[in-house]
């Protein structure tokens, strides 16, 4: 029984941490973005698109797993380490956070809507009224 519960915590840990990320686009925008680029659009750090356009970020709420796995595979930060970041910015008034969903259907739905807003979804993207931009 040890043995089994041992093996079962080991498929359920490379399960989750084979998750992947895809940032995702409203479906007409047919743009690719680099790494770095979609890091200052999370962190607040550009407003706007290479082809000028502005860009809005849309993340999970806090408390969820998906904002973990983003925030840890895409930002390289931990979720302690962007709450200080953020509180940061609102303290000498330099930022925002972005804007947070409750749960991955809001998250396409609000994406697949709005053509200047950016966002995420951890696992398979089944909505085809997005464009995945980047995955990681």
């Amino acid at each position: 029984m040890k043995y089994a519960l041992t093996l079962f915590s080991l498929l359920m840990v490379s399960f989750t941490s084979s998750a992947n990320v895809s940032i995702i686009t409203h479906a007409e925008n047919t743009l690719t973005l680099s790494n770095d680029v979609i890091e200052r659009i999370f962190l607040g750090k550009q407003k706007t698109l290479p082809s000028g356009h502005t860009i809005v970020p849309i993340t999970m709420e806090e408390a969820l797993e998906d904002q973990q796995t983003f925030n840890s595979t895409v930002l390289n930060k931990s979720s302690s380490q962007l709450k200080a970041y953020w509180s940061k910015l609102i303290f000498t008034g330099k930022g925002t956070p972005p804007k947070a969903v409750s749960t991955k259907d809001e998250m396409l739905e609000l994406i697949s809507t709005n053509p200047n807003m950016i966002g995420y979804v951890v696992g398979a993207v089944e909505n085809h009224n997005v464009n995945v931009v980047a995955t990681y």
